[in-house]
């Protein structure tokens, strides 16, 4: 059976950006005659807040979106957030420490911002792995100077994997990726890691998520290889991006679901994300069963979508 799931960060209210992919993760799973998973992403003890949590959950039913376990809900592949599953976190850093690819980090984002050039075009800076070849001696010494993060060695290796709606991926994962934190200098788990294992644990089968996620699945998937994992099916999707080309983000005035449940309906705001996901020609009221009904994945676009 698929699994889908949907993992937003509760360090703010959600915005169409993210209301746009949970429908969409939601339609492909349903579509299938999958379940649908809600976990809570907030490894960021700063950033995140329990109010925002809650205020997910009731912003989903709002929509008409349901889920078959996670969240308050609760199920059994807890727990559901990520804030409770450092025990998981650490038997898998465990595990990875045992195939001799870890190694602690001393830099700083200043020290790899210097030291690397950002990769292509994207602004995504590759690690130069210059912590990787440290002496016991040296490591010892920057010890007493600062905590370090771990890292993952990744070979120089080509990686090819076929995203559901973007097809054939070509990466080499020490060129295009690099060596990659699993944990922080400050203990907290890193994505990466995390959303591996609770994926995994959970069973989840399909991951739909945003097109600026597809650069970390190489990572991913490599870390599924090495824990010796089954990966999931990844389709990605385009962004929703303001008139600048700059991606919605829970800062832009406007699209919060705060301001959007005050000036729409749900079946007007559920018509418009189905507009834009290029299931409608035209904007339309419509419940989520009805939506349900027009999806397949040919219909959505490729390219990101621009919102007025």
């Amino acid at each position: 059976m698929v699994v889908g799931r949907f993992a937003p960060s509760p360090s703010g209210r959600m915005h169409l950006g993210n209301i746009y992919s949970a429908v969409l993760s939601w339609l492909s799973a349903r579509s299938q005659g999958g379940r649908w998973i809600l976990r809570i992403e907030d490894l960021d003890r700063q950033r995140c807040h329990p109010e925002y949590a809650g205020q997910i959950e009731d912003d989903l039913r709002w929509l008409g979106l349901d889920w078959d376990e996670g969240g308050s809900l609760g199920g059994p592949n807890g727990p559901y957030y990520q804030s409770e599953r450092t025990d998981f976190y650490i038997n898998v850093l465990e595990k990875l420490r045992e195939t001799g690819r870890l190694y602690p980090c001393f830099c700083s984002r200043a020290d790899i911002m210097a030291s690397s050039a950002p990769h292509q075009s994207d602004g995504v800076v590759v690690y130069s792995g210059r912590c990787r070849t440290l002496s016991a001696a040296e490591r010892m010494a920057l010890s007493a100077e600062r905590k370090p993060a771990t890292r993952l060695c990744v070979p120089d290796a080509d990686f090819t994997f076929t995203d559901g709606h973007y097809g054939l991926q070509h990466y080499n994962l020490a060129r295009d990726c690099g060596d990659f934190i699993v944990r922080r200098a400050d203990g907290n788990f890193a994505y990466q890691l995390a959303v591996v294992t609770d994926d995994a644990l959970m069973g989840v089968t399909e991951v739909v998520r945003g097109c600026d996620l597809l650069s970390s699945t190489p990572q991913q998937i490599y870390l599924y290889s090495l824990l010796g994992y089954s990966v999931p099916q990844f389709a990605h999707i385009p962004l929703l991006v303001a008139l600048d080309g700059r991606r919605l983000a829970k800062r832009n005035a406007g699209t919060d679901m705060g301001s959007l449940r005050q000036r729409y309906t749900p079946q007007q705001l559920l018509g418009l994300i189905a507009h834009l996901a290029g299931l409608t020609d035209q904007r339309e009221e419509l419940s989520i069963s009805e939506i349900l009904s027009l999806f397949a994945w040919n219909k959505v676009p490729t390219e990101n979508v621009v919102v007025d």
